[in-house]
C-alpha cells in the first residue's frame, strides 16, 4: 500500500486506468489460471459446502432453477456445465448472477454469494478429475431454506396488491398506466425495507424456459406512493418517478430484482392515504395465458422513528435519451455526470441496461483525485442491485462529480442483438437501449458527515497512510486543537 496524499492519487490513477482499459478483455484474464488447490477434490468436503452457500436458494427441488443441486446425483451429471457457469467471470451468464468486478472498486457488499477463486478453482479441479463423491461422512448437514413465498424482508408489516391483470401467450409487449390502489394506512410511516414480488398462476417450473422471465409477466414497474388531491381523485400524470410534495418515488420494480434495505437512518416517507400510482408498467409474455398481479411488502420503523438523514435527489444518473450506439462494434462506451449539491453516502449501485448492454462502472471525482468505486457486469435476466456494507459505503463531500460509463456490444458476438447491424438508439424494449444507475444515497448535512468520517476512522483504524476507496476525504484527519495555557506566569499578581 502507498503512502501519503501522493501515494493515494498513484493508486486511484492505477485503478482508473484499469477500468478504462480492462473492456471486454477481463474474461480470458480471469479465466487464465486460478489458485493452487492443495490435495484432492471432493463432492462432499469441497464442492457441497459451496453449493449450499450460493447455489442452493435457487437450485433446490420447487425452486426457480432448472435443476437441483443438492444432492450428489443432481449435481454429478452437471459437473461440467457447473464449472463453465461458474468459471467466466463477471459477465453475463455467470452462477452465481453476481456481476461486480473483484479487481477494482469498493469489495464490500452485503449479500454476496459470489464465489472466491479459490472456490472456483476447487470447482474447476473436481469438474476435472471425474466429479468424484467422496466421504459420505464428509457431506454438510442438509440446508434448510425459506420457502420461496417467505419474504427476504422479513414478515412485512403492510403488503399491498395490485389488481389482477391477464397477460396472453400470443400477445405483444404492453407498455402502460394500471389501475391505482389504496395503501391503506391512516398516519405517515417511515419505511427501512421494501419487497416487489409477482403472483402469479403458473406452476412453480415456469414455463420451461431457460431464463428467470420464464416464471413472469411483469417486465417492470416505476411507481410512486401519491396522496389524493381534493377532489378525491389521484393525479397519475405527474413524473411517477420523481418524488413531489404529496407523494413518494420508490425503487423500480424488475424481473430478478432483489429486494431494498433503506440505510437505518434515512429510511424513506410512506405518506398517510397514499395510494400506489405507476403509469409506467411493461408487461411482456411468457408464451403462458397468465394471470398476475405484485405484491408490495414494506417493512416499517417504530411509530416514533425520525430519520437523521433526508434521501440523495441528486443520486439518479443516467442518460435516457442521447444514446447512440454503433452499428457492428463492440467495446462501445456511454458517458453520464452528476454533480452532488449535498454530502452524500452512497447506499447502493444499480446498473441498468438493456440487450448491447454489458457493463457499467462508477466513478467519483474530487478535485484532480479520481476513484473507481465499482464495476460490475450486467445481465438483463439478473438485474442486481448492490448494497455497500455500511462501513465501505461511499462517502462523498458536495461538489463530487459522479460519472458512470457504460460499455456496449453491438456486435455479432452479442447473441441479444436481434441485428447488430442496426444503429442503436434508446427505447423501452429490451432490444433497444437504456443507460441509468438506479442506485440510491442519503444526504447529509456538514456536521453529520463529519461525524459519519470520524465514526469510520475509529471503527476501522484508519490512518493517514491508508486508503479507503469512496471516502476521498476519510484521511484528511483534523488536527487536534492544542490546549491553551490559563496559568498565571510565576510572581504575577492581578
Amino acid at each position: 500500500m502507498l503512502s501519503g496524499q501522493r501515494g493515494w492519487k498513484i493508486v486511484v490513477i492505477a485503478g482508473v486506468l484499469i477500468a478504462a482499459t480492462a473492456g471486454f478483455t477481463g474474461r480470458s484474464r480471469l479465466m487464465a489460471s486460478g489458485p493452487a488447490v492443495p490435495g484432492d477434490v471432493t463432492f462432499t468436503k469441497d464442492i457441497a459446502p459451496i453449493l449450499q452457500r450460493s447455489c442452493q436458494g435457487c437450485h433446490r427441488p420447487d425452486g426457480v432453477a432448472p435443476m437441483s443441486l443438492v444432492t450428489y446425483a443432481d449435481v454429478r451429471p452437471w459437473a461440467r456445465a457447473i464449472k463453465q457457469r461458474t468459471g467466466i467471470g463477471p459477465h453475463a451468464g455467470v452462477m452465481p448472477p453476481w456481476y461486480v468486478e473483484k479487481n477494482i472498486g469498493i469489495q464490500h457488499y452485503k449479500d454476496d454469494p459470489s464465489l472466491s477463486d479459490l472456490e472456483i478453482a476447487k470447482i474447476a479441479r473436481w469438474a476435472d478429475t471425474s466429479a468424484p463423491q467422496g466421504d459420505p461422512a464428509d457431506m454438510p448437514p442438509a440446508k434448510s431454506f425459506l420457502d420461496l413465498d417467505t419474504w427476504h424482508i422479513g414478515t412485512p408489516d403492510l403488503i399491498v396488491k395490485t389488481k389482477d391483470i391477464v397477460v396472453k401467450a400470443t400477445a405483444p409487449d404492453w407498455w402502460g398506466e394500471i389501475e391505482s390502489v389504496p395503501v391503506g394506512l391512516d398516519e405517515d410511516r417511515y419505511v427501512l425495507a421494501l419487497q416487489v414480488r409477482e403472483v402469479n398462476d403458473l406452476p412453480k417450473q415456469g414455463t420451461g424456459r431457460a431464463t428467470v422471465g420464464g416464471h413472469y409477466v411483469f417486465h417492470h414497474m416505476i411507481w410512486s406512493t401519491r396522496e389524493q388531491g381534493p377532489d378525491g381523485q389521484v393525479d397519475t400524470s405527474p413524473e411517477i418517478g420523481i418524488d413531489q410534495s404529496n407523494s413518494t418515488s420508490w425503487p423500480v420494480h424488475e424481473v430478478g430484482r432483489n429486494a431494498d434495505f433503506f440505510d437505518p437512518k434515512g429510511a424513506r416517507l410512506l405518506r398517510a392515504k397514499s395510494w400506489v400510482v405507476s403509469n409506467s408498467v411493461h408487461l411482456h409474455s411468457n408464451g403462458r395465458d397468465t394471470k398476475a398481479h405484485l405484491e408490495i411488502g414494506f417493512k416499517l420503523a417504530p411509530k416514533d422513528y425520525k430519520p437523521d438523514y433526508k434521501r440523495s435527489l441528486t443520486r439518479g444518473l443516467g442518460n435516457g435519451v442521447d444514446i447512440d450506439i454503433r452499428s457492428m462494434e463492440a467495446n462501445q462506451q456511454l458517458h453520464a455526470y452528476t454533480v452532488l449539491q449535498e454530502n452524500t453516502k452512497i447506499t447502493t449501485f444499480e446498473p441498468h441496461l438493456h440487450a448491447p448492454g454489458m457493463r457499467m462502472c462508477l466513478e467519483a471525482i474530487w478535485g484532480f483525485n479520481i476513484q473507481t468505486l465499482t464495476c460490475a457486469g450486467y445481465d438483463h435476466n439478473w438485474v442486481r442491485g448492490y448494497a455497500y456494507e455500511d462501513d465501505y459505503a461511499p462517502l462523498l463531500p458536495k461538489g463530487t462529480i459522479l460519472h458512470i460509463i457504460g460499455f456496449m456490444d453491438n456486435s455479432p458476438s452479442n447473441k441479444n442483438i436481434p441485428d447488430p447491424r442496426n444503429w442503436q438508439g434508446s427505447g423501452n424494449r429490451s432490444i433497444a437501449n437504456m443507460f441509468i444507475d438506479l442506485g440510491m444515497g442519503v444526504s447529509m448535512t456538514d456536521e453529520q458527515f463529519q461525524d459519519e468520517m470520524a465514526r469510520r476512522r475509529e471503527k476501522l483504524k484508519l490512518t493517514r497512510n491508508d486508503v479507503q476507496i469512496g471516502c476521498p476525504l476519510c484521511l484528511v484527519i483534523p488536527k487536534t486543537p492544542a490546549a491553551t495555557d490559563t496559568s498565571r506566569p510565576a510572581g504575577r499578581q492581578n
